[in-house]
């Protein structure tokens, strides 16, 4: 599993985001609390994504958050108003690399996933037959989460309203791949969209800030758990679910 973090709201420094609190992404890169029996820790690779003057800045790696330097010395001095990160434990089987590394970014999106497709990727096969070739032989790459997010990317590309295209997505593949992990994160930097399905999420909302996290990142006691089978709709004034 992988653990990821969305965040919009005031601008924040990327440290006191992912890095400083007592239960950051960083920690959790080594630490994690809930990894739901797949894995122990999370050190195949980090990426963040964040938006600068409406323009989505990527930066990604395939080793630990907390052996890349160049990250740790950026962090404290940059800041944004919406964010959203990963640490990955890569899948047995699946590619290292840092194009595997989440965030997705692509239209304006950034998009993750915390979880894996079950069966993969026979189970899913069908589906990504669906997928223009073009689709296909550019996938960042060979990875069920590059999938998800092909699979995601095209249903946005046609027209259908975020939430109603996260939602089909984790459905139609959780129909053909059961006992996947579904947890996904999408913005485009100003509303965000998360889904639960097999996997943790919480949320934190208030002075004009949301937070939506596969694990809280300290003990503040405004934290709500996310119920399984969700879909999440949050932005700075807020956040809102219903069912899958």
């Amino acid at each position: 599993m992988c653990r990821h973090l969305l965040y919009l709201g005031p601008a924040i420094t990327l440290s006191d985001l992912l890095t400083q609190p007592p239960h950051s992404l960083l920690r959790q890169s080594w630490a994690p609390r809930d990894m739901r029996g797949s894995g122990t820790i999370n050190a195949d690779g980090f990426g963040v994504g964040w938006y600068h003057e409406e323009r989505i800045v990527q930066y990604r790696q395939p080793r630990p958050m907390w052996s890349d330097e160049g990250f740790l010395s950026l962090a404290p001095v940059t800041s944004s108003q919406a964010v959203l990160a990963a640490v990955r434990s890569a899948t047995i089987g699946m590619t290292f690399g840092e194009a595997a590394c989440a965030p997705f970014t692509s239209d304006g999106w950034l998009f993750s996933h915390n979880g894996i497709v079950a069966g993969w990727p026979h189970s899913v096969a069908k589906l990504a037959e669906r997928l223009p070739v073009t689709d296909l032989l550019t996938l960042d790459a060979p990875t069920d989460s590059a999938l998800l997010w092909a699979l995601l990317r095209r249903r946005l590309r046609a027209g259908d309203p975020p939430g109603q295209a996260l939602a089909a997505t984790v459905t139609e593949v959780a129909a053909v791949a059961p006992g996947s992990r579904l947890n996904l994160l999408l913005t485009n930097g100003i509303v965000g969209y998360a889904t639960t399905l097999g996997h943790s999420l919480s949320v934190r909302s208030g002075g004009g800030s949301v937070v939506v996290s596969s694990e809280p990142f300290d003990d503040h006691a405004d934290w709500t758990p996310v119920p399984d089978g969700t879909l999440l709709t949050a932005d700075r004034a807020g956040h809102s679910w219903e069912e899958l």
